[in-house]
Parts: C-alpha cells; structure tokens; sequence
C-alpha cells in the first residue's frame, strides 16, 4: 500500500526545500516549515496550510487532484521578510524536481502567491496555493 498522496507530497516538499541554502538563509538558518504552529518561535518561519485531495482517476488509474497551502510568516513590521522566502519557495516548487514516494507526479504548479495582514496582530503573511496531480504508482 502507497502513502497517503498528501504525506508524499508534504514530503517531496520538504527533500526539495531542504537542500536549497539560499531559503534556509532566509529562514535563519534552518529550514522552518512545520506542520502546526510553533510554540514561542519567531518568524521567518512556514507552516503546512489546508490542504483538499479529490479522486481524479482516468482509465483505471488511480490519480487525486491536489489543492494544498503553505503560509509563511513575515518578521514583524517586515512583510518583505515573508515575501522573500515565499517567493524562493515558489522559484524552487515551480523547478520541478519533486518525487513524492509512491506516487507519480503529473502536473504540480504555484497556482497563487497571496499578501495579507493580520488585523489584529498585524503579523503579515504570505500564502501559496500550490495545485498538483498525482498517480499512484
């Protein structure tokens, strides 16, 4: 039996970002991509978003359609902080490269990057909305 789609995509995800010194750089040092929301720690930091997965199955073969968000948050008073590492995440998604395990990749793209601030914190945020096609292998 394959991994969940979800985790293998999460999972490419984090082999790809992982390995790029340029994001860890804007990131402090590390790559700080998360599941859920840190305790106490302090921004440049990314966290695993909502996520959809629909069957997409095509002649027999077993395939979902993805819909999944990573949300990186910015310094504070430094929305550039946020925008520089959400755009070299979206440079290093969009290069290709991703092998979800299990899975065959056959289409994956930045579908969006978007700007907010939170109004009550006024902690900015970026978020990609990143679309893909997978096919169990």
């Amino acid at each position: 039996m394959s991994a969940s789609p979800l985790l293998a995509i999460r999972a490419a995800i984090l082999a790809r970002l992982s390995a790029d010194a340029t994001l860890i750089g804007l990131m402090g040092g590390r790559l700080r991509l998360h599941d859920e929301p840190p305790r106490g720690a302090a921004p440049v930091y990314a966290m695993f978003g909502d996520a959809e997965i629909r069957d997409a199955s095509v002649d027999g073969a077993a395939r979902h359609a993805h819909s999944h968000a990573l949300v990186v948050f910015a310094k504070p008073g430094s929305a550039r902080t946020g925008l520089d590492a959400a755009a070299r995440i979206a440079a290093l998604l969009s290069e290709g490269g991703l092998a979800p395990a299990g899975h065959a990749l056959v289409t994956y793209r930045v579908a969006a990057l978007r700007a907010t601030r939170d109004e009550a914190s006024g902690e900015a945020r970026c978020t990609l909305t990143l679309e893909a096609v997978t096919e169990t292998a």
